[in-house]
């Protein structure tokens, strides 16, 4: 299939299905006659992974780690969770610092009077 079939098929822009394949993340498709990109079962079954990965915060080596596992029939399922609760450490660690960022952000809204006066503890604290 071309890469606007496979990449409506995978969930993922065309722009991002050529640039997975440039930086070899998948394997370059093959062409047909006319010089098209063609994309089979497989490639697509890559791509979406690939995108699953991605919505999880895996960065592109760690994407490329993760589909070298998924291709390897002799893998390790310890290798794929130390990869998975490594990044599950770091999404804890962000979900930490978006809280103490909401709790410091809700405290200045609710000290703000939000009237006509200009004294305001929001700009006084980012100043």
């Amino acid at each position: 299939m071309n890469i606007s079939v496979a990449a409506d098929a995978a969930g993922l822009p065309v722009k991002t299905v050529r640039y997975y394949a440039d930086i070899g993340l998948v394997a370059a498709p093959s062409r047909s006659a006319s010089g098209y990109r063609t994309y089979d079962d497989a490639s697509i079954r890559k791509l979406a992974f690939i995108r699953r990965a991605r919505e999880f915060g895996f960065n592109i080596g760690e994407c490329r780690e993760l589909l070298g596992l998924y291709e390897d029939q002799n893998r390790s399922s310890a290798d794929v969770k130390q990869i998975a609760s490594k990044k599950l450490e770091e999404i804890r660690a962000k979900q930490r610092e978006l809280q103490a960022l909401h709790d410091d952000l809700s405290h200045l809204v609710d000290s703000c009077s939000g009237d006509h006066q200009p004294e305001c503890p929001i700009i006084d604290y980012l100043g």
